[in-house]
């Protein structure tokens, strides 16, 4: 394999070899090939694309350039991606409801980074609980508790890290085989049979729009079809922050009412439905979904969760555990009916308080955040709060500048639904 006929071929349009490609991206994650070679070749296939087997040929290459855990053994084992957005707490309301329905819900979560927060990031507010462990550790909790989140581990699809930190400084980010390899090759390496995608769509998404969302989810079903595994992908609204509550230990505290059954109705719909198409996928009743969130089950799974991971488990009762930051109302400035929400704006307002990192490895302010008190197709007078800003008196400003901004009002609204589509 010859670098430069190779990075050559792809600018003139052509397909790889599989053992070619494999030799290149290997050779560069041994330091063989030199970073400014696989530069050359990740601005060839961004702008000449790669078709179907060259991406699953890329995404396989880098699932197994270092340790892929093995799962097999365990019951029923399931992991569940989001594609980032605002509010989005997910994980961990779905996590639970799988494990108490009878599935292994085994995954690797990253942390925060703009106007996203990570799930690591949220389970960190809680006091004690820690996302760093071994992989005997992984293993054994995924067996004994069916529920384990852990840290990114740097030996998981290495390649992929090495390979994302370029495309970071050489403009080519935004191309779908190399986000959807990039995302499916930790999902691969991470061991799960059955994988469910929630692929956000709009403002507080990194994809825009229904075609973006649409071609993303696509890609990364036939990715990991083409692997072997169980995928579908539920295309959801990011107009509006998921849910309330918009940042960390905030986050945390609605997720557990959302276990209690106090949740709000876009959160826990999201939950349940991504739950239900996980259990459809390992072939068993869906229905198990809701009857583990209304008997209380998902609540205890939560509880021993963060038990087996160092965290309080009080917290599920003890809100003051999860300590916020002083009390700031936005009050509305004239009357009418809530039109919009802008998730992005909220992300931001919360980066502004310091709950978000503007760069990798920033320390994030745990107790920080906003509280949604209006959400869109709410009346709303004048004078009224929109929204509780928890803050420690950084970014005051900032925040309620763009929550100001993040707040459209109008006479009517129509909100749109919350699950736009299904792939796969």
């Amino acid at each position: 394999m010859n670098p430069v006929l190779f990075i050559r071929e792809k600018r003139e349009g052509g397909k790889h070899r599989e053992e070619d490609l494999k030799a290149f991206l290997l050779g560069y994650l041994k330091d063989e090939v030199p970073d400014y070679q696989v530069a050359a070749w990740l601005m060839a296939a961004f702008l000449r694309g790669l078709d179907r087997e060259e991406t699953l040929w890329l995404t396989e290459t880098m699932a197994y350039s270092g340790k892929v855990l093995d799962l097999s053994g365990l019951p029923h084992p399931v992991d569940k991606h989001s594609s980032g957005g605002v509010g989005d707490k997910v994980s961990l309301v779905v996590g639970p409801i799988l494990a108490a329905s009878g599935c292994t819900f085994a995954k690797m979560s990253g942390r925060g980074l703009a106007h996203t927060g990570g799930t690591i990031d949220k389970l960190e507010s809680v006091p004690g609980w820690r996302g760093e462990m071994t992989e005997a550790e992984f293993l054994e909790r995924a067996r004994r508790v069916g529920l384990v989140i852990a840290a990114q581990s740097p030996d998981l699809a290495p390649l992929d890290g090495k390979l994302y930190a370029l495309r970071d400084v050489t403009a080519t980010v935004e191309s779908i085989p190399l986000i959807a390899s990039s995302i499916m090759s930790k999902k691969l390496a991470a061991g799960a049979r059955s994988i469910v995608l929630d692929v956000k769509v709009g403002k507080g998404a990194f994809m825009k729009t229904l075609e973006e969302a649409r071609l993303l989810a696509r890609t990364m079903v036939e990715i990991g079809q083409g692997a072997g595994r169980r995928v579908k992908a539920l295309l959801t609204s990011m107009e509006a922050p998921l849910g309330r509550a918009v940042g960390n230990a905030i986050e945390v505290r609605e997720a557990i009412l959302a276990l209690r059954g106090e949740g709000p109705e876009d959160l826990v719909g999201v939950a349940l439905r991504l739950a239900e198409e996980a259990l459809r996928l390992e072939g068993l009743d869906p229905s198990l979904a809701r009857k583990a969130l209304e008997s209380g089950a998902a609540l205890e799974k939560f509880a021993a969760f963060l038990k087996a991971q160092g965290g309080d488990p009080r917290v599920v009762e003890d809100f003051s555990l999860l300590p916020l930051g002083e009390e700031l109302p936005l009050l509305c400035q004239e009357a009418g009916v809530v039109r919009e929400v802008d998730a992005y704006r909220v992300g931001l307002a919360v980066l502004a308080l310091g709950g978000g990192r503007r760069k990798k490895g920033e320390a994030i302010d745990h107790g920080v955040g906003v509280y949604l008190l209006k959400k869109p197709g709410d009346r709303v007078a004048k004078g009224e709060a929109l929204a509780l800003l928890y803050h420690r008196g950084r970014g005051v400003e900032e925040a309620l500048d763009h929550l100001r901004q993040a707040f459209v009002l109008g006479e009517t609204a129509s909100p749109l639904p919350l699950v736009l589509e299904a792939v796969g």
